[in-house]
């Protein structure tokens, strides 16, 4: 009996330290749904004008290789505090879907994803859809089109000039090019390979002229690229390419100088570290990548709270994505401390990845991420934070 309480004394400690550890305070967590064998992953998350949230994510047998992946989506009541069924928000006919990502803009929902064709990430193509019929039981659509862009020689020009500036190293891994800068350049070159295979992950950052800034990635070349539209989506252009080697799924973020950073999860060579770019004439060109002290091997998203009080989410591991862990800048993104742990699996069992992050008009902070426990064990997690305990 002796021994049984001091085991209880033991564990109470360890998560009192767990918890003194965390410098935010968590009001609730919940699964959308319940763990399923199907695999679910890359959620997004938005607030409606009511206050209610709506949460989308892809769902199927598997990824770019299963033809059976939709776009699903769930609605969260703010005034039960509960989410209601899955249900079906766009299916692209013996194509996966995937990577959706969720925003308004002048009081209409936006919804971006890809199509991938051939069942390769690098021939896919950019959709989305807009509606201005929410905020019942399900989303009415009222339109919807792709999002083609042509990346031209100024690209090639780009790419090559910044490679040039890049550390001296030719050993970096991309579909289109395994281990030679050299090959990354020539792949540019081919007019297919630089329009197709641009693919979403993170939500836009939308500019007070009202410029959407969509953040886009290609696993072909390994880097990142902004795609903007000053039409409100009816058209879009392609900014200068974020070049580095391994730099995709950026984050965007605006500095009080009207600068905009973006940060990537890292997918070149070990270490695994914070990738990051800056961009000083609103999103059109962008200087060339650099690595940051924090470990980041999965997943990335960035939000302001105020003007010195960023936060950041990344599985901050040497390798893996069993840890999801928040981070602060209080002097806009030049450092960035740990203040916590969002989720942990210490057997690295459990996989915590492809975080979103918005912050609501009551103030409260809504995560979404991939809870997967297993591979046949998976979900999508809501963790509700309050922004005012992180000073």
């Amino acid at each position: 009996m002796k021994d049984l309480l001091l085991s209880l004394l033991c564990l109470c400690v360890v998560f009192v330290v767990h918890a003194q550890q965390n410098k935010f305070t968590v009001l609730n967590r919940a699964y959308i749904f319940p763990h399923q064998a199907q695999h679910v992953h890359g959620s997004s998350i938005v607030e409606l004008p009511s206050g209610n949230l709506l949460a989308t994510w892809f769902q199927g047998s598997g990824e770019r290789g299963a033809d059976d992946v939709k776009i699903m989506g769930a609605k969260y009541n703010m005034a039960t505090q509960k989410w209601g069924s899955a249900y079906l928000l766009a299916d692209t006919e013996g194509l996966p879907d995937c990577n959706p990502v969720f925003f308004m803009h002048q009081q209409k929902l936006y919804l971006v994803w890809i199509a991938v064709q051939a069942n390769r990430w690098e021939n896919s193509v950019l959709k989305f859809r807009r509606a201005s019929d929410f905020e019942g039981n399900e989303v009415k659509w009222e339109w919807q089109d792709n999002i083609l862009l042509k990346p031209g020689d100024d690209f090639v020009a780009a790419v090559k000039k910044r490679f040039k500036e890049l550390p001296a190293q030719h050993h970096a891994w991309a579909e289109y090019a395994p281990r030679y800068d050299a090959q990354i350049m020539q792949a540019t070159e081919d007019p297919t390979k630089r329009a197709f295979g641009w693919m979403t992950r993170i939500k836009p950052l939308i500019l007070k002229s009202g410029r959407i800034l969509l953040p886009i990635y290609s696993d072909g070349f390994n880097f990142s690229m902004i795609a903007f539209s000053d039409s409100h989506g009816e058209s879009w252009k392609y900014s200068e390419p974020i070049v580095g080697r391994g730099n995709i799924q950026p984050a965007l973020i605006e500095n009080s100088k009207g600068e905009i950073l973006a940060y990537m999860r890292d997918s070149g060579d070990d270490p695994a570290l914070l990738q990051s770019s800056i961009s000083k004439d609103k999103g059109l060109t962008w200087a060339v990548n650099k690595e940051l002290p924090v470990k980041s091997t999965a997943s990335v998203d960035v939000l302001k709270l105020g003007k010195n009080n960023w936060i950041l989410l990344t599985n901050d591991m040497d390798e893996g994505r069993a840890r999801l862990s928040l981070y602060q800048s209080k002097d806009e993104g030049a450092n960035w401390n740990s203040i916590g742990i969002i989720v942990e699996d210490k057997n690295k069992v459990g996989r915590f990845s492809y975080p979103a992050m918005i912050l609501a008009e009551n103030g409260h902070i809504h995560i979404t991420y991939s809870h997967h426990k297993e591979p046949n064990s998976k979900t999508i997690e809501h963790v509700i934070i309050d922004a005012k305990s992180i000073q």
